[in-house]
C-alpha cells in the first residue's frame, strides 16, 4: 500500500477487536467499505473508540481471499466532492475478514458477550427465505442460535440496505428460519432481539478507470479490479460521492459504536421512515430513475452530463415539487437541504462516474415506490401532476429500445423486462402491480399515452423541450 496514515495503533486495535469484537458486519462490498467502515475509521483517528470492525463476506468469499486480505484488510477510499476536488484516504478499520467457511471462528465472535451489533449491506435479494437452512440467511440464524446458547445475551441485527423496511426484513427472514429450531426460547430471544430501522443514501458506483489511472500515478500498486467468479466487480479501492445521510432507528440493548460523531442520526423508527420516504419517493430516487430513463433516450452516459441540460434539469425539479407536496418530512433533517444537495452536488458531480445505464437497472421494481406513492397521495386531483406523468412516459419510450435518432440500444437488465415490452403500452399503464396503481383509474393513463405518442412522433428531446416550456 501507499504511504496513507492513520492516528492509531492499527496492531493493537486489531488485537483488541478479535478478543472481544463490538461490531460485526455482513457484506464485504463496496458501500460498506466507503461508509460504515470509513465511520469506524473516523472514530479510531479521532480515539473516540479503540475497536475496529470484523467483516463477514457471506456470498463471494473471492473478496476476502483475492482483494481483502491481499491487502492488509485495508481499503484505499476516493471520495469526488462537491467542489470538484477529490480525497483520497486509507481504511483501515477492519480487524479481521471471515467468510462463512470460518464457521469455528464465526461461531466464537457470535458467542462473546462483548459483541454489540452486527450491521448488514447485503443487498435486499440477501433477505430472501428459502427452504435450505444453508442459505445465506439461514447461516446468519444459525450464528445468532450460537448466541442464545452461549448465554442469551441481547444484540441488535442492523439492515443498512438500501430497502423500505429494511429492519423487518431482517426480522422476519431471521425468525422464520428460527422456527425450524423447534426451540421455544429461541424464538422468544429472536422476537426481543433489536432490528432497528435505518436509511442508508451514498452512491458508490463500480470501482473507476479513471480513479485507477489516478491511484496509479500516484503511486499506489496492484489497484486493478477484478471480476471474481460470481460476477462480483470490485477493487482494493472503492469511489464514491461526498455526500451520505445515514439515520438508524435509536434500538440498542447493549448501546454501540458512537457513529453520531460522525454525522449518523440516531431517532425513532417514524422518523427514519419519513426520512427513507423523503428520499425514495421524493428528493432523489425519483430524479435518478427519471433522469435513467430519458438519458438512455437521449444518448447519454454520464448523469452528470445530463445536469447540463437545462430541460432535464427543470424536469427533475418539477418532479422533486410535486412529490415534496405530499411527503411527510421528516424534523430530523432538513428536507431542503437535502433537495438542494442532490440538485446542486451530487447529480451534476463530474467526477462521479455513475451512468443512466446502471440506475435504469430493475426499473420495474422501482417505479410504484418512486412515483406511484406520489400518484396515490394525490387521489382524485393526480390529473394535476404534470412532471411524474412524463417521466412515465419517458420509461415507455425507453423500453421501445430506440433512442431519439432511431438507433437500438440495450435495455438495462430488468426481471419483467421479456414481458413488458411486449405489452400495449396502454395495457401497461394499467398495472397497478407495477405502478402501485392502475393509473386510468387516477386519471392519469390517457394523459401519459399522449405524452409517450408525441415523443414517437417528434423525439423525446423536443417534446421534453416544448414540456418543460409551457
Amino acid at each position: 500500500m501507499n504511504c496513507l496514515k492513520w492516528n492509531y495503533d492499527r496492531d493493537k486495535m486489531i488485537e483488541k477487536t478479535k478478543k472481544a469484537p463490538e461490531w460485526v458486519h455482513f457484506g464485504y462490498g463496496n458501500i460498506f467499505r466507503a461508509f460504515p467502515a470509513r465511520l469506524c475509521q473516523e472514530l479510531l483517528n479521532e480515539g473516540a473508540t479503540d475497536k475496529g470492525i470484523i467483516a463477514v463476506e457471506g456470498f463471494d468469499e473471492e473478496i476476502v481471499t483475492k482483494v481483502s486480505r491481499p491487502t492488509d484488510d485495508i481499503t484505499v477510499v476516493v471520495t469526488f466532492m462537491g467542489d470538484g476536488s477529490v480525497k483520497t484516504e486509507a481504511v483501515a478499520s477492519v480487524a479481521e475478514s471471515l467468510t462463512f467457511n470460518e464457521w469455528e471462528r464465526l461461531r466464537e465472535v457470535f458467542s462473546s458477550p462483548s459483541l454489540k451489533m452486527v450491521s448488514f449491506t447485503i443487498t435486499e435479494k440477501g433477505y430472501t427465505v428459502t427452504e435450505n437452512p444453508d442459505s445465506y440467511m439461514g447461516k446468519v440464524t444459525s450464528l445468532l442460535y450460537e448466541r442464545y446458547k452461549a448465554g442469551k445475551d441481547s444484540i441488535a441485527f442492523v439492515s443498512m440496505d438500501n430497502c423500505s423496511d429494511n429492519g423487518e426484513k431482517l426480522k422476519s427472514a431471521v425468525s422464520a428460519y428460527a422456527k425450524a429450531y423447534g426451540d421455544e426460547g429461541f424464538i422468544k430471544y429472536v422476537d426481543k432481539t433489536a432490528f432497528p430501522q435505518t436509511m442508508i443514501d451514498k452512491i458508490t458506483p463500480r470501482p473507476s478507470e479513471e480513479v485507477l489511472k489516478m491511484l496509479t500515478e500516484e503511486g499506489f500498486c496492484n489497484m486493478e479490479p477484478i471480476v471474481t467468479g460470481k460476477n462480483t466487480y470490485i477493487a482494493p479501492f472503492v469511489n464514491g460521492e461526498e455526500c451520505e445521510y445515514l439515520v438508524i432507528e435509536d434500538k440498542f440493548p447493549k448501546g454501540h459504536p458512537p457513529i453520531e460523531k460522525c454525522g449518523v442520526i440516531f431517532t425513532t423508527r417514524e422518523e427514519v421512515k419519513k426520512a427513507e420516504r423523503l428520499k425514495v419517493t421524493a428528493a432523489l430516487n425519483p430524479l435518478h430513475t427519471a433522469l435513467a430513463v430519458s438519458g438512455c433516450v437521449l444518448g447519454y452516459n454520464k448523469i452528470s452530463d445530463e445536469m447540463k441540460n437545462s430541460d432535464l434539469v427543470k424536469l427533475i425539479k418539477g418532479i422533486a415539487k410535486e412529490a415534496l407536496t405530499v411527503v411527510e418530512k421528516p424534523t430530523v433533517m432538513d428536507s431542503d437541504s437535502f433537495v438542494n444537495d442532490v440538485l446542486t452536488k451530487r447529480l451534476p458531480n463530474p467526477n462521479l462516474p455513475d451512468t443512466p445505464q446502471r440506475i435504469a437497472t430493475d426499473t420495474s421494481q422501482k417505479v410504484a415506490i418512486r412515483f406511484g406513492e406520489t400518484i396515490k397521495a394525490y387521489g382524485d386531483s393526480a390529473n394535476s401532476l404534470k412532471y411524474i406523468p412524463f417521466a412515465i412516459a419517458a420509461w415507455l419510450m425507453y423500453l421501445d429500445g430506440k433512442d431519439d435518432n432511431g438507433e437500438e440500444f440495450t435495455l438495462s437488465p430488468d426481471p419483467m423486462l421479456s414481458e413488458i415490452t411486449k405489452m400495449e403500452k396502454a395495457e401497461l399503464l394499467k398495472r397497478s402491480d407495477i405502478f402501485g396503481v392502475d393509473l386510468y383509474t387516477v386519471g392519469l393513463g390517457d394523459k401519459i399515452l399522449s405524452i409517450y405518442k408525441e415523443m414517437k412522433e417528434n423525439t423525446l428531446r423536443k417534446t421534453l423541450h416544448a414540456y418543460v416550456e409551457e
